[in-house]
Parts: structure tokens; sequence; C-alpha cells
């Protein structure tokens, strides 16, 4: 029996504004909400509604197939303010048993390299959120853009988590199979992986005239898996969720695909899994050492997408240095700021490998350089440090006000 996951992360950042350098100490208008809104309302009609419909029909037609989505907290805020239409579309899809949502970070953010008590919040936070808005707890965990190493599989562990995702990668698994479960060298998780090459088949290759595959079709992207039959317990399809009509469009056919692809899968009794039910089901088969961190980015599948030049680290490190100010301020308001700034997106868009990488750094980006990605949000660490630094001035005058009062009385 052939068992297949399918995965889809959806995630949209809060874009920030082109805040200049003369906006410091005089606007708190941090994000374009014109953007935003834009873009929401973009990939809802190319890609959100019209994939979830799909999704919904597919279950409704076969009731044993299943999907797994990860929400990051910031597209369900936006979702929810900025196109209703897809937030009850997700709502309506996440009432299906079929239907696994699994654990991340609130805010998609790269807090574990910074700090873990912030880290342990978001995903405290995106649990409340999870369970507020879809009636599900999740057991299962996804890092930001696919992020893992062993540190993070054993700190999620300790969290109750039973199930880990991470990407197949050659690097680790060193010739043996990613369509395997795993566990971590704590044996205390277990790690489902992303079986890579298939996953981007359809996720970026599908529409790539130059691909010796092209065209490809669902008869035989099936026979590929049937291949696999024999050596596979789990295959893992983790994909965007913007594959389906924003990354690929609509005139590639790749909705066709898709349905004709679970139609046949169907057929030829393939099982749909979702992460927990397959981690319940399958005994780990090995263990997936990974000491170094590791991700879904680029070729090299690393963290340099986020932290691979002095722009984006120093941009890390002076977010994450303001943490406890940004705390202790007691301002809610700024602390859910200074958390959206996390988002890993800003600092992608500060990546400057993609003049090397090709368009892939470019898409959804703002900014026609890294550069502006880097002057823009260094202008907002600017002012919120100078908004703070007002503030405990004013805490420290009023307190030593009171203190005279107290002394003259």
């Amino acid at each position: 029996m052939v068992n297949i996951c399918f995965y889809f992360q959806v995630h949209q950042p809060h874009r920030i504004n082109r805040y200049r350098v003369f906006d410091i100490g005089d606007s708190e208008a941090y994000f374009d909400e014109k953007k935003n809104f834009e873009i929401m309302e973009k990939v809802s009609k190319k890609c959100y509604i019209p994939t979830t419909r799909m999704l919904i029909d597919l279950m409704e037609k076969y009731p044993d197939f299943k999907v797994a989505f990860s929400f990051s907290g910031v597209f369900i805020e936006q979702a929810k303010r900025y196109f209703p239409n897809t937030y009850y579309l997700f709502k309506r899809i996440c009432s299906s048993e079929n239907t696994e949502v699994l654990a991340e970070t609130y805010y998609h953010s790269l807090s574990f390299l910074h700090s873990r008590d912030e880290f342990k919040e978001q995903i405290d936070k995106h649990g409340e959120l999870i369970r507020a808005e879809f009636g599900k707890t999740p057991s299962c965990f996804r890092n930001t853009e696919l992020i893992y190493s062993n540190w993070i599989a054993d700190f999620v562990a300790q969290l109750g988590f039973k199930t880990i995702l991470a990407e197949g990668a050659d690097s680790i698994l060193k010739g043996r199979s990613p369509n395997k479960v795993y566990t971590n060298p704590s044996k205390n998780i277990k790690v489902l992986l992303k079986n890579f090459q298939l996953s981007d088949d359809i996720a970026f290759r599908f529409s790539e005239r130059g691909w010796k595959e092209w065209p490809l079709t669902a008869e035989k992207y099936s026979h590929w898996i049937d291949q696999l039959r024999d050596n596979s317990e789990l295959i893992g399809l983790f994909m965007d969720y913007e594959t389906f009509g924003e990354h690929q469009w609509r005139d590639t056919g790749i909705f066709d695909f898709f349905r004709h692809f679970i139609d046949i899968g169907i057929k030829k009794g393939y099982s749909f899994l979702n992460p927990s039910e397959a981690s319940e089901r399958l005994e780990p088969k090995g263990i997936f050492d990974c000491p170094h961190y590791l991700s879904w980015a680029d070729t090299e599948r690393d963290l340099s997408a986020w932290q691979g030049n002095p722009l984006q680290n120093e941009a890390l490190k002076k977010l994450h240095e303001i943490e406890s100010l940004v705390k202790n301020s007691g301002d809610e308001e700024l602390l859910r700021k200074w958390r959206s700034l996390q988002t890993s997106d800003h600092f992608y868009y500060m990546c400057t490998k993609y003049f090397n990488d090709g368009d892939v750094h470019k898409y959804f980006n703002p900014y026609d350089t890294p550069y502006e990605a880097y002057i823009y949000f260094m202008n907002i660490f600017s002012d919120i440090k100078e908004r703070l630094s007002a503030e405990k001035n004013q805490k420290e005058t009023e307190s030593k006000k009171i203190k005279e009062e107290i002394t003259t009385n």
C-alpha cells in the first residue's frame, strides 16, 4: 500500500511600510495595510479560495482523502481582517476530521535562534489560536520554513508534541529513503520527512517548460509513486499552499492535475494519512540525526536565506536585543508589533543570494533591493528604541517625583 501525507504551509507576513528616517519619532505606522490587503485579496482569489474549494470537493467525493495545514497566526489575522471569505473557507475545511492542523510559531519567526523563552511563548500563543479558531489541539509541530535540528526536536518534544516535520535531505539521510518514519537521537519524537523530489516536482517544476519531464501528468506522477511502493512507508508531499494558482497559475493545469491525481490514487488504493495518524500507525525505521539547522529553503537547505549576510544578522541581533525591554514595558500593542517584525519574511527580503539563485527571493517581495528592506526595517527598529527609551525616562521621572513627594511629606 502507498501511504501519502499532504501537508500545506499557509502564511503571509505583515509587510512593513517604506518607513523613512524622517518618520522616526513621528509615526507608528510600521505596516503597509494597503499592500497587505492587496496581496491577501489577490492570493485569495487565485489560490486560497479555489484550492480550498477543490480540497473540500475531494473530501466530499472521497471520505478517506486527508490533508494537513499549518497556518501562521499572522496569516489568520489578515484573512479575518482583509478577506473573510478565505477565513471561513479554512474554518470549513478544518472542521473536518480529515483535516489536521499543525503547530508552529504564531509569528512564523526565527525566535528559536535567539530566545527559547520567546520560542515557547509563540508556540503556546499559536496553540491557543488554533484551539480557539478551529477547535483542535495540535500534536504535530512544524517549525518556520521546516527548520529542524536535534535540539529543536528535543525542545518541542518536551512541550508535549509527538511528531515533527523536516526536510528529507540527502545530507542527513546519506542514501536512506525519505519515505519512512524516523525518530530523533533522543527517541522522544517521531520525524516525518518531506520527499523533496516529488514535492518540488509540483511546487517548482510543474510549469517549467525546460524541465525534461514537462508536461507533468497525473498518470506520470502516479507512476513515479508506484515505483517507490516496495521501499516506502510514507511519502511526504509538503509544499506552500500558494503552489496552487499562485506559484503555478491556473492556466498551467495545476488544479486539473491535482484532481486527476487524487482520482487515480484512490482507484489504485493509495492511503492518505495525516501526520499524527502516520506517526501513530508507523514505527520509526532509523535515527534522523541532524546536529545543525536544516530547512526547505534554496539549494543549500540551511539558514543562509535568513542569516546569510551582515544585513540580516545585524537586523536579527538588534531586534532580539530589546526583548526584555519590550516585554517589561507592559505595552501589548508594542509587543505585537515587535513580534510581527520577527516574521522570517522580513529577513528573507534582505537576502542577497538571489542575484545567483534566481527569482525565488523576489516573490511577494515589496522591495526593489535587499538594502531597501534592511533600511526600512532598521528605521522602524530605531523608532521602537526611541519609544522604549522615552517610556523608560518617563517612568524614572514619575518614580523620582513620587519619592520626592513621600520625602517631603
